[in-house]
């Protein structure tokens, strides 16, 4: 398994699509699965705009993966989990229980004044520069706990340059990727 962190706007979606394409990997995003779940309870939370909980974000994680063994996927790649603490916590206990490890952790790291950049061009409505800060803000204040566990517990942990065209951001993970997980 392969975990995918960076800010908002660092390209993770698009670089752990593009990588499980070329790998025939799963790509898992918390975000894709949540809105792709068919859980009324989850649905029910979706349309609210209130946050998924952390139980209903575990049971939709479960079923995905469970769904992506069952198809002989050679590999997960998952972005936008954990987002915190304990569900770090929780990940490593998942993973414990169904005899799986974390070949990987890629962080990608763009500057701040780039990902303003990125943001202003997708053009969302919640993009404003104070809301890009605030997330910067909380991306940094749950993220490094959470890298934090991956290192004690000796999980490697990348720290990529993010900045560039997609291709050459995709570039540099692959080289990494393919030499930690060899086919």
């Amino acid at each position: 398994m392969i975990l995918l962190f960076g800010p908002t706007g660092a390209g993770k979606s698009m670089q752990g699509q593009m990588l499980a394409v070329r790998q025939g990997w799963k790509w898992l995003s918390t975000g894709e699965m949540l809105r792709a779940s068919d859980d009324p309870k989850v649905i029910a939370v979706l349309k609210s705009g209130e946050l998924v909980s952390d139980e209903l974000t575990y049971d939709v994680f479960d079923k995905a993966v469970q769904d992506a063994k069952a198809k002989h996927f050679k590999n997960i790649i998952v972005d936008g989990f954990p987002r915190t603490k304990e569900q770090a916590a929780w990940l490593a206990k998942y993973l414990e229980k169904n005899n799986e490890s974390i070949d990987l952790v890629v962080v990608l790291e763009v500057p701040e004044a780039e990902i303003m950049k990125r943001l202003e061009l997708r053009g969302r409505m919640e993009d404003t520069p104070e809301t890009i800060a605030r997330r910067m803000t909380i991306y940094r204040q749950k993220m490094y706990p959470v890298l934090g566990i991956f290192a004690e517990e000796g999980i490697r942990i990348l720290h990529l340059n993010g900045t560039g065209t997609a291709g050459e951001v995709h570039d540099r993970i692959y080289a990494e990727v393919s030499e930690v997980c060899q086919n």
